[in-house]
């Protein structure tokens, strides 16, 4: 890098004799005197400017910008200036996950790090602007899950901006930084007795949704979303391909969470639940967008359907239907008079899913097994979360023992016999 220090105050002329003079600029004596100036690895000329007096400074800041380039550590610092909203929109926009995962990651970053953190530059964050974030983030969401989820989308935009060379390093990384640590939560599913009592206790209509969560392990929008093309009654099988998703108020279709079509085992209590919602209660068709809310209009024929004859409306149901079935079978309280039901997020009806997993793993189904059903990415996951739930090893030694003696009896003929042997 060819860089040198210009000096705005002075210029060097060549005089009557032919030996070079120093004289006066215009600008003598007002504004910045030094300009740091190279060329960028855009073959760009970049520069900084420096008061009177600091011209070691300038030097120092030019052997330094020498040195990060060389070493491949080197950011413009035009780039720097950019906004941590301004980057962080780019990448929500670029961002290539699953249909709704762009739209989680906006979500998080409008609610919870724009308004304290969005207008700072890029290359001005240090370890203790982020320390102070994460404090003002622990006071405003209590759930240390919920917390470690922002953070990390967080840390995910420094760490394309890195990738991009606005940064030479993600703030998170620094070892005074604490990301909100993961709780250990137990599952606790539901008895046999809380999942039919769930059940009776919501409208007729959506009483086979609970079916499907208890006995095939669906997410609630792979529920509202199944469609008539995706059941194989003869042969016993779902096939999961999409699922009803709502992004920002509006619906559309996507693929499964983590965007793999699965196939699970349809039970025959399960298929006769359905046949007689079907009968009572016929598919509609339905025309929503694919995967945005912009996306190719695709129509699917939905076993379920709103009192208006239109897709189920998640929000809704979960208020107006899931709570009171919720009241009814006492897993939470009635509200008083005027007030509303209280937040039961661990009874939602994923807490149906988990009661699936309960009962595949009590009749001894593999992890892999259910992980697949299940439509887990890593079979570690499903292990990490109802390894609690797998009959105990002890159980299982004393079971087998126990089987081989059966039928068998055991006669001791003492000492004696053997010493007469």
């Amino acid at each position: 890098m060819a860089g040198h220090i210009q000096d705005r105050w002075y210029k060097t002329e060549t005089g009557p004799d032919g030996k070079p003079v120093r004289s006066k600029t215009d600008r003598h004596g007002t504004g910045m005197r030094y300009r740091a100036r190279y060329i960028g690895p855009d073959g760009r000329e970049k520069s900084k400017s420096f008061r009177d007096g600091q011209k070691r400074l300038a030097e120092k800041w030019l052997s330094m910008t020498e040195a990060d380039m060389s070493s491949g550590q080197y950011v413009d610092p035009k780039a720097g200036r950019t906004t941590f909203q301004q980057y962080a929109e780019r990448w929500v926009a670029s961002h290539a996950g699953e249909a709704n995962s762009g739209e989680g990651a906006e979500r998080r970053l409008r609610l919870h790090a724009y308004a304290s953190i969005g207008s700072r530059p890029l290359a001005s964050f240090k370890p203790e602007h982020i320390r102070t974030w994460l404090g003002q983030l622990k006071k405003s969401m209590p759930n240390e899950a919920h917390r470690r989820v922002v953070a990390a989308t967080v840390s995910a935009v420094f760490n394309a901006a890195v990738d991009d060379e606005l940064l030479t390093r993600n703030p998170f990384k620094a070892s005074s930084v604490q990301m909100p640590k993961i709780s250990e939560t137990v599952v606790k599913p539901w008895t046999a007795d809380q999942v039919f009592a769930v059940r009776t206790g919501l409208p007729e209509r959506f009483r086979a949704a609970v079916d499907l969560g208890a006995g095939c392990g669906l997410r609630q929008g792979e529920i509202f979303g199944l469609s008539e093309d995706q059941l194989d009654f003869a042969g016993g099988w779902i096939t999961v391909s999409h699922q009803l998703k709502r992004l920002r108020g509006r619906y559309v279709f996507a693929p499964p969470k983590g965007g793999k079509t699965r196939q699970v085992p349809l039970p025959q209590a399960v298929a006769d639940a359905l046949k007689a919602h079907v009968d009572a209660f016929p598919p509609i068709t339905v025309t929503l967008p694919w995967r945005t809310v912009d996306g190719e209009p695709r129509s699917k024929r939905l076993y379920f359907s709103g009192a208006a004859g239109l897709h189920v409306r998640v929000s809704y149901f979960n208020d107006f239907m899931w709570k009171p079935a919720l009241a009814a079978a006492a897993l939470i309280p009635q509200p008083e008079e005027g007030e509303r039901y209280a937040s039961a997020r661990e009874h939602g009806m994923h807490a149906l899913r988990h009661f699936y997993a309960s009962v595949l793993l009590d009749a001894g189904e593999s992890i892999k097994a259910l992980s697949r059903y299940l439509g887990h990415a890593d079979a570690g996951f499903t292990l990490r979360t109802y390894t609690h739930l797998m009959p105990s090893s002890e159980l299982r030694t004393r079971k087998a023992v126990d089987d081989l003696y059966r039928g068998y009896t055991y006669e001791d003929h003492g000492p004696q016999t053997a010493q007469g042997e």
